[in-house]
């Protein structure tokens, strides 16, 4: 990877200069936090000679002054005052905020470090079932793990993407045994690599199978003994155990490529991928007493893991007809990942409804030392750091979980499709002979905005919580949506265009307008930004930022000539903090998965 060029915000500077002072001025103090933070007072304020003047039992306005005096002189700080009980409140100098941002802009990163302890992390999410269709449930694993993904790589970690997706288990003899005796029931018209073909045939062939099943013994029976024949490696069963798969993943490609996500094949490591590790984990843990039998089971307790009488809940490994439960399959995954990965963090963008079972995976992984990884690890402790990034449930318009009329789970291919659909027509009634958008462009537009707009409206809410998906609100172009944000982005390109001969250069020198100095503050916000979302897997603070920094822009734009400037430095410097503001959107919101059209 290219070394990127380092930048050090104006906050950061700003609180090494204060930290230094606060030293000086107070040695007595020892090191001390100025606890610095935006404010709508001034450009920064300092809040932490209070905890001091506590600690040092003096007047807290007295020692601020003390603080104040203690400062060099320098090109930062333009303004300081003691305000309040003792706070400071600090005015930056207009060519620190321009020079710091003409840094970032020489960046091809914008001045965004790696992650100075960057490891390697397998992120499991995007799980869909093989031979079912993918539902309004699938949405935010696959959105919010793919973000995820981007972001901690573009910080510098190494990121093994892993979907573990539902390709085992008791149906697949019904299914299996249906199609040996309905050989062409998977056939289908159209293209090999139809995704709606596919899992039309899919879908039918299940309820087919399904209907067989439950009204037919000697049915039941066959299918029964053909999940023996799997899990003993029958190669006939196998066989077709595969057809199911290729054509399973043929629909998921087609769903994923819809959503503008990149899945390989490679990646997609499902569970049966650990068939041949199940019977080894189960043994580890009986013999490491992690595990041990209960009425037949192969089980772990815990103390703090109760039922409602009282009694501990145990975590089933293995059942007592000698199945293995989902915790065999897991915990066999985490051994593969840490053990051959070499993974120091496990991330695991999955339903909150999973998190006790998660809680319990880790904690058995924990006791069994499958989380060991030797020196140091992601965190410190010699330990891989296992994570669940738990979302929320979509919901419909009236609150309750995103249903049809008919009370089934919406489809999420009919989902996109509308939202599409939607922004299309948005696209198509802004369009105009100075827009000049050709069919072409209005339908690829379209498609980035509609998937846009049902992405950025799951990241823009805090994962763990529930939100409503409603597309007029989606694609509207005011409000925190991301087609307000490309809408920015468009205006911005619209502008470099008209530019004629000036072009976008940095000018030190000049003094900024209340409308600039804001928008410079918040672009110099960026890293810090993307450091705090990839330490927390927070992508909703991301969304954030870009939506702010699209309404900075807005203010500016409307209170900021731009082309029409006083001075023709003035112009240079207006159009430099366009194209930074441009670039920067562009590049939050391809983190997030989003594309920015640029001509709106």
């Amino acid at each position: 990877m290219p070394e990127p060029v380092s930048v050090n915000s104006l906050a950061s500077t700003l609180q090494q200069h204060l930290a230094d002072a606060l030293t000086a001025a107070l040695p007595d103090a020892g090191a001390a936090d100025p606890l610095l933070r935006r404010s709508d007072r001034a450009d920064f304020q300092a809040n932490g000679i209070l905890a001091l003047a506590k600690k040092l039992k003096g007047n807290p306005r007295e020692l601020a002054a003390t603080v104040t005096a203690a400062l060099p002189a320098n090109d930062l700080i333009k303004d300081i005052e003691v305000s309040g009980p003792g706070f400071l409140n600090i005015t930056l100098t207009d060519r620190a905020i321009t020079e710091t941002l003409a840094a970032r802009a020489a960046d091809a990163r914008l001045g965004v470090p790696y992650a100075a302890q960057a490891g390697t992390t397998v992120i499991d999410y995007a799980q869909p079932n093989v031979a079912k269709e993918m539902h309004v449930g699938h949405l935010r694993s696959a959105v919010i793990g793919d973000a995820m993904a981007k972001i901690m790589e573009f910080g510098g970690e190494t990121v093994i993407r892993r979907h573990h997706i539902g390709d085992w288990g008791t149906q697949y003899g019904m299914l299996i045994q249906y199609l040996m005796e309905h050989p062409h029931e998977l056939d289908h018209e159209g293209a090999k690599e139809d995704g709606e073909a596919a899992m039309s045939s899919l879908d039918r062939l299940y309820k087919a199978s399904r209907a067989v099943f439950d009204s037919d013994e000697g049915f039941k029976a066959r299918s029964r003994d053909r999940v023996v024949a799997l899990q003993a490696g029958d190669p006939e069963t196998l066989a077709h155990w595969q057809r199911f798969v290729d054509e399973s993943k043929i629909y998921f490609y087609s769903v994923f490529n819809k959503l503008d996500m990149d899945i390989e094949d490679a990646d997609i490591v499902g569970e049966s991928g650990y068939n041949d590790m199940l019977e080894e984990t189960c043994r580890l843990l009986e013999e490491s007493g992690v595990a041990v039998r209960s009425e037949g089971a192969l089980c772990v307790f815990f103390d703090d893991v109760k039922g409602p009488d009282g009694n501990q809940v145990p975590l089933i490994v293995k059942k007592t007809n000698g199945g293995y439960g989902y915790a065999a399959t897991d915990l066999s995954a985490i051994r593969n990942r840490v053990q051959e990965l070499k993974a120091d963090a496990l991330l695991y963008v999955v339903d909150v409804r999973q998190s006790l079972h998660f809680k319990m995976v880790f904690e058995t992984a924990r006791r069994a030392g499958w989380l060991e990884i030797g020196d140091g690890g992601g965190d410190g402790s010699g330990e891989a750091k296992p994570v669940q990034l738990a979302f929320g449930t979509v919901l419909g318009k009236d609150g309750k979980p995103f249903k049809t009329r008919a009370g089934v789970s919406v489809r999420l291919v009919d989902l996109l499709d509308e939202a599409i659909e939607r922004a299309t027509a948005v696209v198509r009634e802004k369009n105009n002979e100075k827009v000049g958008l050709t069919e072409a462009e209005i339908v690829e537009n379209g498609a980035q905005i509609g998937i846009g707009a049902v992405k950025y409206a799951d990241l823009s809410t805090s994962a763990a919580r529930d939100y409503k998906f409603d597309l007029d609100q989606m694609v509207s172009l005011t409000g925190d949506t991301s087609v307000y944000i490309q809408y920015a982005y468009a205006r911005i390109q619209s502008i470099l265009r008209l530019s004629g001969g000036a072009k976008p250069v940095a000018h030190p020198e000049l003094e900024l307008a209340p409308a600039e100095r804001s928008l410079g503050l918040h672009l110099d916000q960026f890293a810090e930004v993307l450091a705090e979302v990839a330490a927390a897997y927070e992508p909703h603070k991301l969304a954030a930022y870009l939506y702010q920094l699209a309404s900075h822009y807005t203010t500016f734009y409307a209170e900021c000539p731009v082309l029409k400037a006083g001075t023709p430095e003035q112009v240079e410097n207006r159009l430099f903090l366009c194209e930074l503001t441009a670039r920067t959107l562009r590049q939050g919101l391809a983190l997030l998965g989003i594309r920015t059209p640029e001509r709106l």
